[in-house]
């Protein structure tokens, strides 16, 4: 019969370290996402193609052809670039992203029927992008010091046993008073997230699918479905064609050269 030490010993090596001496709700909260984060560190930089369909309440849909670009940095947010190619009228649209740990994240808009670059402000994070069920504050890169955390339960979702953590926005101006995520077990993937509004009633869900593997590592969802509870309306995201690591710099990703992206 084995031994406390031996047991204890075990379950140190086959549960990531943090969440296997957690107690409390808020630091088993913050393991998951601690370790979530840890996961998918070090893809450098990635491309990838995205055709966003937006559906209204009736269920009219309109769709808009994408190229997005990302850059991993080293003790901060990762930096992100997001062009439309269709259709014709908000074609060459651009949109940059600084995300960061500790500060607000920067975000700039350009728009060539204004032929100039338009900064978003912070206030303004909690709109919708592009028309999109999905906010400005959506599109940043998810940083563990922006939140809070809480671990609330375990439960199955899209097939998967997952955990449950509710985050809480941290920063000023968000459109948020928590977001409750699921995390699966496996291979603390996103699978949903519910995001709760200002009266702290529910909003909106996305649920994550379609999940494929990069350079043996990195798990992405092809497929994402935000669905608003109180419009009616939703959006979803196909993603396809990831890259990773094809030489990105942060020269590629500067204010002073939206205006350039085609």
């Amino acid at each position: 019969m084995r031994n406390i030490t031996t047991l204890l010993l075990l379950t140190a090596l086959t549960t990531p370290f943090n969440l296997a001496w957690a107690e409390t709700a808020e630091e088993k909260g913050l393991a998951i996402a601690v370790e979530a984060d840890n996961r998918d560190k070090g893809w450098q930089d990635s491309r990838a193609e995205m055709r966003m369909t937006l559906r209204n309440k009736q269920g009219k849909e309109s769709v808009r052809v994408i190229r997005v670009a990302n850059l991993e940095m080293d003790g901060d947010g990762d930096k992100g670039i997001t062009i439309f190619d269709e259709p014709r009228d908000i074609k060459g649209t651009a949109f940059l992203t600084f995300s960061h740990s500790l500060v607000p994240d920067e975000q700039w808009l350009y728009l060539p029927a204004l032929k100039r670059v338009k900064r978003i402000a912070s206030k303004n994070k909690s709109g919708p992008f592009m028309g999109s069920e999905f906010a400005f504050e959506d599109i940043s890169s998810f940083e563990i010091p922006k939140y809070s955390y809480r671990y609330l339960k375990d439960e199955v979702v899209n097939g998967e046993e997952s955990f449950v953590i509710e985050a809480i926005p941290q920063y000023k101006h968000s459109g948020y008073t928590r977001i409750e995520m699921w995390i699966d077990k496996a291979e603390y993937r996103t699978q949903k997230m519910d995001f709760y509004d200002r009266k702290n009633s529910l909003l909106k869900t996305n649920i994550f699918s379609d999940y494929q593997q990069y350079l043996d590592q990195y798990w992405r969802a092809h497929k994402m479905t935000m669905e608003n509870h109180q419009t009616g309306k939703s959006t979803v995201l196909d993603w396809s064609n990831f890259e990773f690591r094809t030489g990105l710099t942060e020269k590629d990703f500067e204010k002073n050269d939206l205006k350039r992206q085609r």
